[in-house]
């Protein structure tokens, strides 16, 4: 069998397959260019989730009729001055998205620099139709219609239009968070799905192109390492999502997906957050172009680091600085759900008192405070009890930024007033973010302090659990947890956490086994012994149906107040939610 060369049109088509795989890549390719020619404005126009029409439209500095021709052909680029590709400052630099595009659909390119007449050039499916004038201000505008219409094997594997029309959407997102100094517009079928203004910062971008909340309940990131930089804004750990699809992450400016990354911000929000619940975060990672690869592949949305490491504990350490200082803060979105469960009770015609029937003539709820007046009894109710007055004064709930407390409730919830409105504190949940925050720092400053037991408890446990568990007996003696193989199937307890109290040392052993037995072994050595301490703590945390004093209810929230993380308990729940004023008001029909 002999060799042969393919034909140019043919080529093209094969690089298309890699290039566009589906309209959302066309519309980023097109996009990416109008960037790196230095639009302040761009414009994107689809019809049919991008099947039928891609139109992308912006005002940068436009290119000339040999250009255009240029541009056309393979592995043609204004973007690579030289050789150095490692060196790579724009969006595209290899050449390939124009020619690709135009070999799969009809494409119309038109462009015009300041100053001179504007020229157009028409390639129909790899086959040049038309050229010559065109009217159009400054800039470029690059039209595409019916693509893969002549490829009917690619056609027939697009999705539905909505399903690409939202790939599409999800792309100029990604690009317009990264430049906030660009206006963005998208329509779709002549509706506008997307619009942002220049002059926006970066958090305030983010916030306008992923959810309105996020600007209340993110802490912003400014970390830098060894000449590499973070920066963004993340969601609190309790402001999170049930799919992963509002991790938005860039290196020097370009969107990517990557594994490296990804992981980086699993483990910086672990033990903060419910395990099948993804952070909510914008990343943008400035590094030098020397330690970054970008030329992995043609979609370019896959880099590779020189130093992986480096990157991933960048990550992990900005990350937790910032949500570290967010202190016991936590996401508040008053649910409506809970709220409209809050009914107003219906005003019944008679109402039955100890002391007789009440007659409210059936008047309407509004007025029912005006009937039981006009017709109260004419005898008095029986004598209140006196309440007795308070040893001391309470505190000001003004003072204090989770308030005071008032009460308890189901002697689970903590009800305390605070300057603007009511706070609920779940006991169990706080205590155990306390208890784990203890653990870490004890654990920092030399170990945790043990408590020998007076008589040692011997805990059964299958045979790999006690492997598991002797393996990591130096590990687990800095949290205070001394143990001893006794025998193939089970462990000797000599002595316990102090922070922990007197508890069930036997389901904490167990519970210890099994999170052992879960470990990834990739994980790092400071992440299996977080994962140790948040077991250990919930072990070691006030339980729900244990009365507490009102004095043990403000140290608990004084506490919270000056502790990193307290906003959610150790599996990521929230410890504290606040029913504002407001909301209060909306239930009794105030406001």
């Amino acid at each position: 069998m002999s060799i042969r060369r393919l034909p140019e049109h043919l080529v093209n088509r094969i690089a298309a397959g890699e290039v566009v795989e589906r309209p959302a890549s066309a519309v980023k390719e097109l996009v990416e260019n109008a960037i790196d020619a230095g639009a302040a404005r761009i414009v994107v126009r689809l019809a049919a989730g991008g099947a039928d029409l891609i139109e992308v439209t912006d005002d940068g500095c436009g290119m000339a009729p040999a250009d255009m021709a240029l541009a056309l052909e393979r592995h043609a680029t204004s973007k690579l001055p030289d050789e150095a590709i490692e060196a790579v400052e724009t969006l595209g630099f290899r050449g390939e998205a124009l020619p690709s595009i135009a070999s799969v659909a009809r494409l119309t390119l038109e462009s015009r620099v300041r100053g001179h007449d504007g020229w157009q050039r028409v390639v129909d499916n790899g086959v040049v139709e038309h050229e010559g004038p065109a009217a159009l201000p400054p800039g470029t505008r690059v039209r595409v219609e019916s693509l893969f219409a002549r490829v009917p094997a690619r056609r027939k594997f697009l999705r539905s239009p909505r399903a690409e029309y939202a790939a599409c959407l999800d792309v100029v997102r990604r690009l317009a968070m990264a430049r906030p100094d660009i206006a963005f517009m998208l329509e779709h079928d002549g509706r506008r799905g997307l619009g942002v203004q220049t002059d926006e910062s970066r958090p305030a971008r983010v916030a306008a192109l992923t959810d309105r909340d996020l600007a209340d309940n993110s802490v912003a990131i400014d970390f830098e390492r060894e000449g590499l930089r973070l920066g963004g804004v993340a969601g609190l750990p309790t402001f999170h999502r049930g799919i992963a699809d509002h991790q938005y992450l860039f290196v020097n400016g370009r969107p990517v997906k990557d594994r490296l990354l990804i992981g980086a911000i699993r483990g910086a929000y672990a033990e903060m957050m419910p395990r099948d619940r993804h952070a909510v975060v914008a990343l943008f990672l400035d590094v030098p172009a020397d330690v970054v690869d970008v030329n992995v592949h043609p979609a370019k949305t896959e880099v590779r680091f020189r130093d992986p490491a480096l990157v991933r504990g960048l990550i992990v350490s900005g990350l937790r600085r910032a949500l570290d200082a967010a202190g016991h803060r936590a996401a508040q979105r008053p649910n409506g759900a809970a709220l409209g469960a809050w009914q107003a009770e219906p005003v019944p015609a008679r109402i039955e008192t100890p002391w007789g029937g009440l007659d409210l003539l059936e008047r309407p709820a509004s007025a029912g405070y005006a009937s039981f007046h006009e017709h109260r009894p004419s005898f008095a109710p029986p004598p209140m009890a006196r309440a007795e007055p308070a040893w001391a004064p309470p505190p000001e709930a003004n003072d204090y930024p989770l308030g005071v407390a008032r009460g308890q409730v189901a002697k689970t919830y903590i009800v305390a007033e605070a300057a603007d409105g009511l706070v609920l504190v779940d006991q169990h949940a706080a205590h155990e973010r306390l208890v784990l925050e203890r653990m870490r720092r004890a654990v920092a400053d030399g170990g945790v302090a043990a408590q020998a037991l007076l008589l040692p408890e011997v805990v059964e446990l299958d045979e790999p659990a006690c492997d598991r568990l002797e393996a990591r007996i130096g590990e687990l003696a800095d949290f205070g947890l001394d143990l001893e193989r006794f025998g193939p199937r089970a462990m000797l307890v000599r002595a316990t956490p102090a922070l922990l109290g007197a508890g069930d040392v036997s389901g904490l052993v167990t519970d210890l086994a099994d999170e052992l037995a879960a470990f990834d072994e990739a994980l790092s050595l400071k992440e299996r012994l977080d994962h140790v301490a948040a077991t250990m703590a919930c072990h070691g945390s006030v339980r729900a149906g244990r009365v507490l004093s009102v004095a043990e209810m403000n140290a608990l929230l004084r506490e919270m107040e000056v502790t990193p993380h307290s906003g959610q308990c150790n599996h990521g729940r929230p410890t504290w939610v606040k029913l504002a004023h407001g909301d209060i008001e909306k239930l009794f029909g105030r406001k």
